[in-house]
């Protein structure tokens, strides 16, 4: 792909927000707890603060301040301002996933980089949700969808709402503006073969604003995946299968955007 000569810095501004939801189904109040201290615990700020350090080196760039923060009674943030870093020739903006998290490299771009955590439960009905929002935004060469396969792998959720949109204008030595840099049919393009083998995925695009929308669903359901400090051998057949229609409800309400009367 021959490269655009830019009059100047590249002004096009790349944004990627990113929203995951892991379900489970926790029995008792006190269960209901503790699987908010645990996903609470296991996605502190200290933890997602290196998360976004690997999504900084994918992306190239340089880290100038970090601020983070974990919540009372749960929930954590953590915001990076980043700037423009040196981008390796190696890493270019064609359509394909980016790395996964055991082949980290780098780099990207410029502005932030934000993550926050939103841990909840179903007042009486068993069912825990935790979301985590992911926000990139870029100015420069690269997109932060190079970011998306590590991001995906690191969370490996039950749902995944993505986002993508390219603002603004740049020049090249000509004067002309340019309103993408990159060609982009579907966010679907940056995600692996073997993660996408695993998701139902719907696009909606609305490709002469620039804006692309993509959401994934785990095609597989396995009841032992979701519950939280009960086994499924204790419960009865009634119990699993009532269970089974709470969870696939959660989640088909989530993906879906609406909700639904729960079939008895």
């Amino acid at each position: 792909m021959e490269k655009l000569q830019l009059h100047g810095f590249n002004n096009l501004t790349k944004s990627l927000s990113f929203n995951i939801y892991d379900i489970c189904y926790a029995k008792s109040g006190q269960q209901q707890r503790r699987y908010i201290e645990y996903i609470d615990e296991m996605y502190n700020a200290k933890r997602l603060t290196q998360i976004l350090t690997d999504v900084n080196a994918i992306i190239g760039a340089e880290i100038l301040n970090i601020a983070r923060q974990d919540y009372e009674p749960q929930g954590a943030s953590v915001t990076m301002l980043i700037s423009e870093g040196h981008v390796p020739e190696s890493i270019t903006n064609v359509e394909g996933p980016g790395p996964a998290p055991e082949s980290v490299v780098a780099h990207l771009n410029k502005s932030h980089i934000t993550v926050h955590t939103y841990p909840e439960s179903h007042p009486y009905g068993g069912i825990s949700t935790f979301r985590a929002d992911i926000d990139v935004s870029t100015c420069g060469r690269i997109s932060p969808l190079k970011a998306l396969n590590y991001l995906i792998h690191s969370f490996e959720s039950d749902i995944v709402i993505m986002d993508y949109r390219v603002r603004g204008f740049t020049r090249d030595i000509s004067g002309q503006k340019h309103y993408n840099d990159h060609e982009i049919t579907s966010i679907q393009n940056y995600i692996s073969d073997a993660m996408a083998e695993r998701y139902q995925m719907i696009d909606v695009n609305v490709y002469q604003e620039k804006i692309f929308h993509t959401k994934m669903i785990l095609k597989d359901f396995h009841l032992d995946n979701y519950l939280f400090e009960t086994d499924k051998d204790a419960l009865t057949d009634e119990e699993r299968i009532a269970i089974q229609k709470q969870l696939k409800q959660e989640m088909a309400e989530i993906f879906y955007g609406r909700n639904y009367k729960l079939r008895r």
